[in-house]
């Protein structure tokens, strides 16, 4: 039976669409497959929303099967709309677990009777409902009053009220009437504010006024005034623009008068005089970044000026208009932020302030959704997200200057994923940032030749290196390689984890952690998500041809891995033979392993020597292994060497359509994750999760004799 949840405001500007998205999130945890329907959209333009959510959430259901009718439907015909709403309703419902139902917008329907609308559709779809009630501007008994009217409109019409939602309420101004849930980002008080509706039947929460989340992105801004892009960089429509500007004098002025994120308003005529400068004093660390130029009027550029702009490399998108200065300014003044696609850092903030303020447990028991046995890609990504979250640890970055890890760290502050330290020089860091938008505010910035640091660090790696002739005084240039300074960060417990190899050799990247942070024998996982479960396999990045020993000790790792991230161990010990039908040097090693695996955990479920069609089959476990109660339902993976272990993991991954995660390294006394210099920002997001759950004990205290011990080995 797909379980449903109809999001509805009473009024416009209410900032509905973040608990939407909170509420896709929260179900994409529990369930297979989640879908967003809108019942009524505006003609000929698409929904932000719904594009918003099936890019973000990666919906293979057409965009078509999200949208009810039109506004104009809705004029023509209510009763016949609202039929084939429910019809369309109903059609995505027999493709989906759970679905997501946004109301209407405020713009055509009607706001006297707009609320009611929506609570009889809410009845006819038989969907609870999340009441959101705007808290701007507005006192506690205001808002008490106004929930009040909203959840009495919705029993009018026999709509069941799930909870109530109450958005925008100034900080400060308005306590939850629940408490956050555990785990939460912003700390909130416990009990309600006097008169915030008393004793209210639902669940009341409370989600502050994000500023941010009212800025408009550039492509709103291109939207709004019928503009196109003219050069620049494109990623930039997505940035927001937190003030806007008319650049109506000389350009010294004009500069004296920019700000953070603005977006400045030019005539075209003048573009040739001002539009350099702009882009220039963009660039400069000593001037604020701006977020956008927008050229009004429509008039060309001069031939050579504009060869000269688009043949630079200008960092900021540039719009053209042909509306005159005063009208574009109108036009522009009145956009009120959005959600779409490109908007990532809206979505990302909506998405941590959802976390932090609703209780998502308490939504799942009250729509009585059960997690499912399926756990799919996207599933598994929350989940390391969310335990993440859960710990809060601190992860050092020391590619700090590469532009896809500055993008995935204001993806993990926005998402409270991680407390992050940045390496490199701090001017160079800020001023990349506000070039590309982003806010890391949040982050440290450390160099690796602050002085304190490098002779603290040198004597640290000096002594866990003494036995290999290491000096305090050679280990101070050592140290100031980032990887080198990172991984002393974690040593020293200034950090609880590393993530590099974004611009890095994975040798540059690992070598410090073996001397410094290695227990005994390191090896490594990968995650593979496929459509329906999560697999381990190990190890197919570290050790080429490991012993029977060694092989041992990589499945026994690679089981507490798996645990560690939910995965219940059973491991498949695999080889080219099953079970006693093979000899030769290759499957006795194999088999010697699986015995000492069986000698040292005989807790754990573990098989081998098996093939891998024994291992993943249940009808070939039959056949070849009966009664095993691992074949046929293997989840952890051992393979014999690194050339099968990287063949296998890449065959899947290409022939399955699997997500792989990793590699994640094990065997070290604090976690170190290696990056491929190809890693995609959502990998980098992805590995920094992992890496902080991990290090879910937190820093450890210092062991210098094991450390030293291990480092001989």
């Amino acid at each position: 039976m797909t379980r449903s949840v109809y999001v509805a405001a009473g009024e416009a500007e209410s900032n509905k669409g973040t608990v939407a998205l909170g509420l896709v999130e929260l179900l994409s945890r529990q369930v297979g497959t989640v879908g967003v329907f809108r019942p009524v959209v505006r003609a000929g333009r698409e929904d932000g929303l719904i594009a918003t959510v099936r890019s973000r959430f990666q919906l293979a259901i057409p965009y078509e099967a999200c949208a009810g009718v039109t506004y104009d439907e809705v004029h023509a015909d209510a009763e016949r709309a609202a039929g084939d709403i429910v019809a369309r309703y109903r059609a995505l419902a027999g493709q989906c677990d759970a679905i997501v139902v946004i109301g209407t917008d405020y713009t055509d329907v009607g706001a006297p009777t707009e609320f009611g609308f929506n609570a009889r559709l809410a009845a006819d779809l038989g969907t609870p409902v999340i009441n959101v009630v705007s808290g701007r501007g507005r006192t506690a008994a205001q808002v008490s009053a106004a929930v009040e009217l909203s959840s009495r409109e919705l029993a009018h019409h026999h709509a069941g009220e799930l909870a109530v939602v109450v958005t925008r309420a100034e900080p400060g101004a308005l306590a939850p009437a629940y408490p956050p849930p555990a785990g939460a980002l912003a700390p909130a008080p416990a009990t309600a504010a006097e008169g915030l509706v008393p004793a209210h039947p639902t669940p009341v929460f409370v989600l502050p006024e994000e500023p941010s989340l009212r800025a408009p992105t550039v492509a709103d801004l291109m939207d709004a005034c019928d503009g196109r892009f003219f050069l620049g960089e494109r990623d930039g429509l997505g940035r927001e623009a937190s003030a806007l500007m008319v650049g109506a004098m000389s350009l010294p002025n004009i500069l004296l008068r920019c700000t953070e994120g603005a977006a400045v308003i030019i005539p075209s005529d003048r573009a040739a005089a001002l539009l350099p400068g702009l882009i220039a004093a963009h660039t400069a660390p000593s001037f604020p970044a701006l977020s956008a130029v927008v050229l009004t009027g429509g008039t060309d550029l001069p031939a050579p000026v504009d060869r000269l702009l688009h043949d630079m490399a200008v960092p900021l998108p540039v719009i053209a208009t042909d509306h005159d200065t005063f009208d574009t300014a109108t036009r522009l003044s009145a956009v009120e932020g959005r959600f779409t696609p490109e908007a990532t850092g809206k979505i990302d903030t909506a998405l941590r302030l959802f976390a932090a303020h609703v209780d998502g447990r308490l939504l799942l028991e009250r729509l009585d959704i059960a997690k499912t046995d399926v756990v799919t890609p996207l599933m598994f990504e929350y989940e390391l997200l969310d335990r993440a979250r859960a710990r809060r640890r601190h992860i050092v970055l020391p590619e700090g200057e590469e532009p896809r890890i500055l993008r995935a760290a204001d993806i993990l502050l926005r998402r409270g994923v991680a407390d992050l330290t940045l390496l490199g020089d701090a001017e160079r860091i800020r001023t990349q940032a506000a070039q590309l938008g982003l806010d890391l505010d949040a982050a440290h910035v450390l160099s690796p030749f602050d002085a304190e640091l490098r002779e603290r660090f040198a004597r640290a790696y000096a002594a866990v290196r003494a036995h290999r002739g290491m000096t305090v005084e050679l280990a101070r240039d050592t140290v100031t390689d980032v990887s080198y300074f990172g991984t002393l960060m974690v040593h020293t417990g200034m950090a609880d984890g590393m993530v590099s190899g974004a611009a890095h050799t994975t040798a540059h990247t690992i070598r410090p952690a073996f001397e410094i942070l290695r227990l005994g024998l390191v090896s490594s996982v990968f995650f593979m998500c496929l459509a329906d479960r999560v697999l381990v396999y190990g190890d197919c990045a570290v050790n080429p041809d490991p012993t029977a020993e060694q092989l041992a000790d990589i499945a026994i790792s690679s089981a507490g891995t798996a645990a560690m991230f939910g995965v219940d161990p059973r491991v498949a010990m695999l080889s080219y033979s099953t079970g006693v039908s093979g000899a030769g040097a290759d499957v006795d090693k194999v088999r010697a392993a699986t015995e000492l695996v069986r000698e040292r955990r005989p807790d754990l479920e573990v098989e081998g020597p098996i093939q891998y069609d024994a291992a993943v089959d249940p009808a070939v476990a039959l056949a070849k292994m009966p009664g095993s109660t691992v074949a046929g339902r293997a989840t952890v993976f051992v393979v014999p060497d690194l050339n099968t272990g990287n063949n296998l993991y890449k065959a899947v991954q290409r022939s399955a359509g699997a997500v792989a995660v990793g590699p994640v390294l094990q065997g070290l006394r604090k976690p170190v994750n290696d990056l491929s210099r190809g890693a995609t920002v959502a990998d980098i997001v992805t590995t920094v999760a992992v890496t902080a759950a991990q290090a879910e004990d937190g820093p450890a205290p210092q062991d210098q004799a094991p450390q030293e011990a291990a480092a001989r080995s």
